[in-house]
């Protein structure tokens, strides 16, 4: 076990080996997948079985760090696990099945572990450290399908996007991952936290699979996250100020150069009709909403399922946590952002908040389009990787008061030999 170590700060520098791997097991729990065809084809219980192995490893793992169970509690841990009560709730009362249960326990496994690792959020950018690796390793992963199988991993029924031709990892999923990873690369750049050189083997390859996967929310969501993190830092940083003033520059003669272009990956061959639709989501959003449902199952949801209606994806956070946890379960989700955007807008102007807020706001736009709000997920891993960031860091102990200073004795004081 590793030994905890104070900073020159008074911070607790975290257990590093075993920080990461608890945080790497928890990245894999995040990765299954079921819809795309890979080289190889995996069982889908193999996937469950790798996926929550390494849920219940990452947990086992936390407790043996942190024996004494020894916390730090906030508003984000405190809501995440109130989010827990409709679940189960819901899950035993609607007999939702087995299934429900598994997911309600995989729930709290997740948020458990998360309690356990909160001992070491202290503001500092570790956990941001880890996060950017094992993201990146994951979308190694994903260039070397592509080099391995480029026809499964540009599959025709997706329309030629990438998908991961060695574990199945859908488009989204992808471009959520280069997302997160460029952007909080990017504030590390600004923060002088790591090299132009070391950004750039992050960053390139990162924003090449993230054009591959023709992912809007993704990309919009990166985009509008960035200017709103580096904007946190504009008033503090000259580095910041002179990227912010490159970037408009790049952007306006981009979209004068390559409108057309942009234009037609946006809209990935689709027609206007189909586009405003939201790729026929509007439609799977209208039956959720309309369809009849007792008072239960309005308050506390059908119990945790597979984020579909009637066969087809929801695809929005606000509308599956709706299903499957009620309005009390959107209520909760809706507080937990608020604390974590109300702490982040208290916090003074830092490379740490400015993460954060990237993290909240990327988290927040991608809801409209995608699901993970309300169960274990990676946009709740980025949640409380913010979480962390914005824990205000222990104060330094007060230094002794030093002592007047006193004459010496008579009899110490030395005569002066003649």
């Amino acid at each position: 076990m590793t030994a905890d170590h104070a900073g020159p700060d008074g911070r607790t520098a975290p257990p590093a080996k075993a920080v990461a791997t608890v945080w790497g097991l928890l990245v894999l729990n995040t990765l299954g997948s079921a819809g795309a065809k890979t080289v190889v084809a995996i069982p889908r219980s193999l996937i469950q079985m790798v996926t929550m192995g390494a849920l219940v490893a990452a947990f086992a793992l936390a407790l043996a760090v942190n024996p004494r169970v020894r916390i730090r509690p906030g508003a984000f841990l405190f809501l995440l696990t109130l989010l827990l009560v409709p679940s189960v709730i819901s899950s035993v009362y609607v007999a939702a099945g087995f299934g429900a249960l598994f997911r309600c326990v995989r729930l709290t496994l997740f948020v458990g572990t998360l309690w356990l690792l909160s001992r070491w959020w202290d503001g500092g950018l570790a956990f941001v450290r880890h996060h950017v690796r094992l993201y990146f390793a994951v979308l190694v992963l994903v260039a070397a399908g592509l080099a391995v199988a480029p026809g499964t991993a540009l599959p025709e029924y997706y329309g030629g996007r990438l998908v991961g031709a060695l574990w199945p990892l859908t488009p989204p999923q992808i471009g959520q991952y280069a997302a997160v990873v460029t952007g909080l690369t990017v504030l590390l750049l600004l923060g002088r936290r790591t090299t132009g050189a070391g950004a750039a083997v992050v960053v390139v390859p990162a924003l090449v699979l993230l054009a591959m996967t023709h992912t809007r929310t993704a990309t919009l969501g990166l985009v509008i996250a960035l200017v709103v993190a580096i904007g946190s830092l504009v008033l503090t940083s000259g580095a910041a100020r002179r990227f912010f003033a490159w970037a408009v520059l790049c952007a306006a003669v981009a979209a004068v150069v390559f409108g057309s272009a942009l234009r037609a990956w946006f809209l990935r061959g689709q027609s206007q009709e189909n586009f405003a639709n939201l790729t026929g989501r509007a439609k799977v959003w209208d039956a959720l909403l309309d369809a009849p449902r007792t008072t239960g199952e309005t308050v506390l949801g059908t119990g945790l399922g597979d984020k579909s209606f009637g066969g087809l994806p929801i695809d929005n956070s606000w509308l599956a946590v709706y299903d499957e946890q009620g309005l009390i379960g959107v209520v909760v989700v809706a507080a937990l952002l608020v604390a974590l955007g109300g702490v982040a807008l208290l916090r003074p102007p830092s490379l740490s908040r400015a993460c954060a807020l990237f993290l909240i706001c990327y988290c927040a736009i991608s809801s409209y389009t995608e699901v993970g709000l309300g169960d274990a997920s990676a946009y709740l891993l980025h949640l409380a990787l913010a979480a962390g960031l914005l824990v205000a860091p222990p104060a330094a102990p007060p230094a002794p008061p030093e002592l007047p200073h006193r004459p010496a004795p008579r009899w110490a004081r030395t005569s002066e030999v003649t």
